[in-house]
């Protein structure tokens, strides 16, 4: 087999396996998700396509439903970039005569002429060069790009105005035209292997009732199956249809799990929509501007009371509570001290670490190999009463806290340090029980400097898996005054911590 015939089958995969991650919900009787096309529909968007129910499709950047995602794979085997000179290149998407950007129009002429109701998404595992003018102009949360940025008034001279001069004469349309055009665009990018792939749909086929394949088998059927539909013109699938296509091949391995799930999010995932598999999902992305809040305030009133009604509600009348946390750990923290050890209420954390799974706090055995918390008390000042703590279980991130702690928080004594014997790394931590059991030693870790300091405040910075921090949250009213913080990674602001949300509110 050639270099060139393996990269082709690796694309092939890429696609196939994003296919399944859309075509699996049709076996979930709460999903949206209604049908599923693979090597169908416009020319350029037509890897896979996904229809949902009017009344429960997910929102655009403008809160208008999405009613039909088009996507195109555009899978490399070796990691590079691109920008919005490519974007009108017929060979830079192996075409002779038409670019992605006109592949794209044509599309958006047929199904959103005015802009909404369509979404046309490329997905491809390069990124969006670091010093291209586009990537100013792209929502990080949506993949979306910025129109009144983009379409600013600027004229042509301008950074803004090259960009659409360019792809306005590309395709020979109007301002208005182009407007409309860019609405419906999102350029993403999943920088995940086809391991991770993999893995993830592991978790997705169990809950599903399809049958696992063991990770020690080199080959997928998954891969192969879609082809071979393909082969057979069976390229579009409902509820029903797919169902019967999965028995036909031996797919099915029993009946669905059907987990009543609730989601948080306060930023997207690539390809992996939240309401495409929970019963109900609390959306805060609108309060932030890509991981920024847009006001610091919004932290207590706003969001924390989101939060807190959503999760009394999920955990009213369901004694069993499983959630998908794609929120900055201030969320994940703040939605274990809702749902605290007291509460009676058994919750799952879906983790996305290395591959996703379902973390609860008595997941596995416990292992007396798992890594323990290592501790060390950095003296900050003296005479101060309060104590900062930073958790360095995925990322190192003691010298940036010391630094933070030593130039704006006067009022901190000590900053304690907790750090994973082997160091920071993703696989820190191996499961729910083992995050159960980390968050629980930090506790009391913390409850003892609390007493040789008798400290009155307690600052969190945390660079850890979700399923940690919500346990550690689950623990608040036991630690008592708490103020957390988040890493501004745009730069937004500071380009370092940044106080986000104090608890008790």
């Amino acid at each position: 087999m050639t270099q060139a015939v393996a990269v082709r089958r690796d694309g092939d995969a890429f696609q196939a396996r994003v296919f399944w991650r859309k075509a699996a919900c049709l076996l979930d009787p709460l999903s949206p998700i209604i049908r599923v096309g693979f090597e169908s529909g416009p020319k350029g968007f037509d890897d896979v396509w996904v229809a949902y129910l009017p009344e429960r499709a997910p929102s655009d950047q403008e809160g208008k439903p999405i009613l039909r995602e088009h996507i195109q794979c555009k899978w490399h085997v070796s990691m590079s970039d691109f920008g919005y000179i490519d974007l009108v290149n017929p060979e830079w998407v192996n075409a002779n005569s038409f670019s992605l950007l006109q592949r794209a129009h044509a599309a958006q002429l047929t199904h959103a002429p005015d802009g909404t109701g369509s979404r046309f998404k490329l997905l491809t595992n390069w990124r969006i060069g670091q010093s291209d003018p586009l990537r100013a102009y792209i929502h990080q949360r949506s993949k979306t790009l910025r129109l009144k940025n983009l379409f600013d008034g600027t004229t042509d001279r301008s950074v803004a105005g090259r960009i659409r001069k360019l792809w306005r004469e590309h395709l020979g349309i109007t301002e208005q035209e182009l407007m409309w055009l860019v609405r419906t665009l999102s350029l993403d990018t999943d920088s995940a292997s086809l391991d991770d792939h993999r893995d993830n749909l592991d978790l997705l086929f169990e809950n599903r009732g399809l049958r696992r394949i063991p990770a020690n088998e080199s080959s997928f059927i998954y891969d192969d199956v879609v082809f071979q539909w393909l082969s057979q013109g069976r390229l579009e699938f409902d509820r029903a249809t797919f169902r019967e296509a999965c028995k036909r091949e031996n797919l099915l391995a029993g009946e669905a799990r059907v987990h009543k799930a609730f989601g948080v999010k306060s930023f997207e995932h690539p390809f992996d929509r939240l309401e495409d598999r929970c019963e109900v999902v609390l959306d805060l992305i609108p309060h932030f501007d890509e991981r920024a809040i847009r006001e610091q305030t919004e932290w207590s009133n706003v969001l924390y009371p989101k939060l807190r009604s959503f999760l009394q509600a999920a955990g009213k009348d369901n004694q069993h509570v499983r959630l998908t946390l794609d929120a900055h750990i201030t969320l994940a923290f703040a939605a274990g001290s809702v749902l605290n050890i007291k509460s009676g209420r058994q919750v799952e954390i879906e983790q996305r670490t290395i591959n996703r799974q379902v973390w609860h706090a008595s997941d596995m055995p416990k292992d007396p190999t798992w890594s323990t918390f290592e501790f060390e008390i950095a003296q900050v000042n003296g005479t101060a009463s309060e104590l900062a703590v930073a958790v360095c279980l995925t990322h190192e991130i003691a010298t940036e806290v010391l630094a933070h702690v030593s130039a704006l928080l006067p009022q901190v004594g000590a900053l304690l340090i907790a750090r994973p014997v082997g160091g920071a790394s993703s696989r820190s931590v191996a499961c729910g029980q083992h995050a159960f059991d980390l968050a629980e030693s930090l506790v009391s870790q913390i409850k003892s400097s609390r007493v040789d300091r008798k400290v009155a405040g307690l600052h969190l910075f945390i660079a850890a898996p979700n399923a940690f921090t919500f346990f550690l949250g689950q623990r608040q009213p036991g630690l008592g005054p708490v103020t957390l913080y988040e890493y501004d990674f745009e730069g937004i602001r500071s380009g370092g911590y940044e106080p986000s949300l104090s608890l008790p509110v």
